[in-house]
């Protein structure tokens, strides 16, 4: 384990770029792939197979390492789900990693820490799943934190344009070690020159460009609604799924991200947030909860001590926060 993390962000944009060949694999076929958990949200063959291949890169590089991830192989043990094993083998093979079911099995479930470790890394393996379904966008994000704060992110966006960088490319990875900057490369272009991230200069609230959930149970769309209001912002709010929000703020084709709680008590998850996070404060910007306060990542899988989540350029920050206390009244 090196101290400057280099060797982390290494294997974490490895990791990524691995699981992207695998998600996007499974996104070009999507038929029956979708089981139910039981809390009804949907969950893919993709799922399951970007958390082995991950998991297991992780623990080869860092085997003293904790892991927490989405999802745990329990349910895929069923008997009913042969099928599934048997899907999500064939699409590790496919990348050239020989594996028998029992391998990947044990491979999901490296992920099953609870956060309590100093250093672990959590792991989304497909964020934004309803959107990965409708063949849209998505991301993989990858985290590691240290004593309860990030140091390290790889956040794969395989569906996002490139940008102007590289304007006929599509899919990305950013990435950012604490301290040292956020990068992007595109995903599809093996030896590119990496590129500085940076948010956007927008300082005038009622020019800001703001992206939120597509799924209204996600993030509240009429509270978001009010804060446009409050911010007198004209523009249409930018929806799309996954910790691709974060993506497009970092990069400075939005200025905010809104996440702001549909329930009382709602604990957001802390593989939804990590990659994104260091990402977005890397290139300039900030995030807080909607009551201003940082986010804490030193509580175990959720944000308990969080409510809710507001992200920005940083030059708009207070002004948004404002606005998100006016709308909640």
């Amino acid at each position: 384990m090196s101290s400057n993390y280099e060797a982390e962000l290494k294997t974490a944009i490895q990791a990524v770029t691995l699981a992207s060949e695998i998600c996007r694999s499974v996104q070009k076929t999507i038929t029956d792939d979708a089981m139910e958990k039981k809390d009804r949200s949907p969950v893919t063959v993709a799922d399951f197979a970007s958390q082995a291949v991950i998991c297991k890169q992780l623990r080869d590089v860092f085997p003293e390492d904790s892991i927490v991830a989405e999802e745990d192989a329990r349910e895929l043990r069923l008997e009913e789900n042969t099928p599934f094993r048997s899907r999500i083998r064939e699409e590790i093979e496919a990348t050239g990693h020989t594996a028998n079911e029992d391998d990947v099995l044990n491979w999901i479930d490296f992920g099953n820490h609870d956060g309590t470790a100093s250093r672990f890394w959590t792991l989304d393996p497909i964020d934004g799943t309803k959107g990965f379904l409708r063949k849209d966008q998505f991301a993989i994000s990858l985290a590691l934190i240290v004593d309860g704060e990030i140091q390290v992110a790889a956040l794969a966006c395989p569906n996002l344009d490139a940008g102007k960088n590289w304007p006929d490319a599509q899919g990305v990875i950013l990435s950012a070690i604490r301290g040292k900057g956020a990068q992007v490369v595109p995903l599809d272009l093996p030896g590119a020159v990496p590129q500085t991230l940076r948010v956007a200069a927008t300082d005038t609230a009622a020019n800001a460009r703001i992206c939120e959930s597509v799924e209204s149970g996600h993030s509240s769309h009429g509270w978001s609604a009010n804060v446009r209001e409050q911010l007198s912002t004209t523009a249409d709010p930018v929806r799309i799924d996954s910790q691709a929000k974060y993506a497009v703020v970092a990069r400075g084709d939005a200025d905010v991200y809104l996440r702001l709680p549909t329930r009382a008590g709602y604990e957001e998850k802390i593989w939804d947030h990590a990659g994104g996070v260091l990402v977005v404060e890397e290139a300039g910007g900030t995030v807080t909860d909607v009551d201003g306060k940082p986010l804490d990542f030193s509580k175990g899988s959720t944000l308990k001590n969080n409510r809710g989540v507001v992200v920005t350029n940083g030059l708009l920050h207070d002004d948004v926060l404002a606005a998100v206390s006016a709308a909640e009244k």
